[in-house]
């Protein structure tokens, strides 16, 4: 395999995000973005690229002052088990800590990968009252699905809740 690069997303990339999401969407892995969506949140995304060509993606959203949540994690097939995606999940939590995060969120069926990763299982209320009251004015799903909020329990059925403690 070629060396990859992990890099901050451009607007150009976009499109190949797409292109990547499509099979997991398809599949019911990942739910689907529109190009807008994405174009619009292209400053959250890092990529990874061999000889210029988008093998993975991720983002960080940030959701409150100390949280974050890991989003659209994901490595092209053909790519998986070379350290991909922890090289992704690791460049985020670089971009976590300069934002001034100390804790990262994230919804997957991939549990054992974010395990190795440090992060953990979560509990129903992991925020106080006040906080979870302004979390739930958002209107962002990412946040809904952190509250675990019922109306959305019906896309997020197999998913795990999970949450890291950076350092």
């Amino acid at each position: 395999m070629s060396e990859y690069i992990i890099r901050p997303a451009r607007t150009a990339d976009i499109t190949g995000i797409h292109r990547l999401l499509e099979p997991l969407v398809d599949r019911r892995i990942l739910l689907g973005k529109d190009l807008a969506v994405l174009y619009g949140a292209v400053q959250e995304f890092v990529v990874a690229e061999v000889d210029g060509e988008l093998i993975g993606c991720g983002a960080l959203h940030v959701m409150w002052e100390d949280l974050g949540e890991v989003r659209t994690l994901l490595v092209r097939e053909d790519h998986l088990h070379h350290g991909v995606g922890r090289a992704l999940v690791e460049g985020l939590e670089v971009r976590a800590a300069q934002l001034g995060l100390t804790r990262l969120f994230c919804l997957t069926f991939e549990t054992a990968f974010f395990i190795r990763r440090g992060f953990e299982p979560i509990g129903e209320h992991i925020v106080d009252a006040d906080v979870y009251s302004q979390l739930l004015r958002s209107g962002d799903a990412g946040v809904e699905e952190f509250l675990d909020l019922a109306h959305v329990k019906p896309n997020t059925l197999g998913n795990t809740r999970m949450i890291k403690h950076l350092n």
